[in-house]
């Protein structure tokens, strides 16, 4: 591994990073108007972020999920997700959903991914979380690209 420091994109490139900042806002807006709440909004990119391996992500999106009420079992669980007891019906073809998202390159969204996930989710849902996944993939690639630091919080939580 190289000792230079990595191009920080964000910072490199302003108007595109504030573009894709526009467009996770619009995303978000338009979850929240097609009745994704919170809590599912940032399960699902906490466990893309997990999956994707964007340490900075992880910690932005988990820092939002207790925020948005989840509590530290609820979070330490999504990796496990399948094996869980603690997740909705929605929530859960949410991980589905995000896991095929991740992974897109293997199956596209593999039909029985897509059936199942869309006799739980209304259209509506579905689009509204599949646009929110299309975001946090794209910034979980732009931190990963630039090796965004995640350094241990201070007692103060900084």
């Amino acid at each position: 591994m190289t000792d230079q420091p990595r191009v920080h994109l964000s910072r490199a490139f302003r108007p595109a990073f504030d573009a894709l900042d526009a467009f996770s806002k619009t995303v978000r807006e338009q979850a929240t108007q097609s009745g994704i709440d919170d809590r599912l909004a940032e399960i699902v990119q906490v466990h893309a972020s997990q999956l994707n391996g964007c340490a900075y992500c992880v910690r932005i999106h988990v820092d939002r999920a207790v925020e948005a009420g989840l509590d530290a079992d609820v979070i330490a669980q999504i990796a496990t997700w399948r094996e869980s007891g603690v997740f909705t019906e929605r929530e859960r073809a949410g991980l589905e959903l995000a896991e095929a998202f991740v992974f897109i390159h293997e199956d596209g969204i593999p039909d029985d991914v897509y059936d199942r996930v869309g006799g739980i989710l209304s259209e509506k849902e579905y689009v509204a979380l599949s646009w929110l996944l299309v975001s946090i993939n794209s910034f979980n690639r732009v931190a990963i690209a630039g090796r965004y630091p995640v350094p241990p919080r201070t007692k103060t939580g900084a």
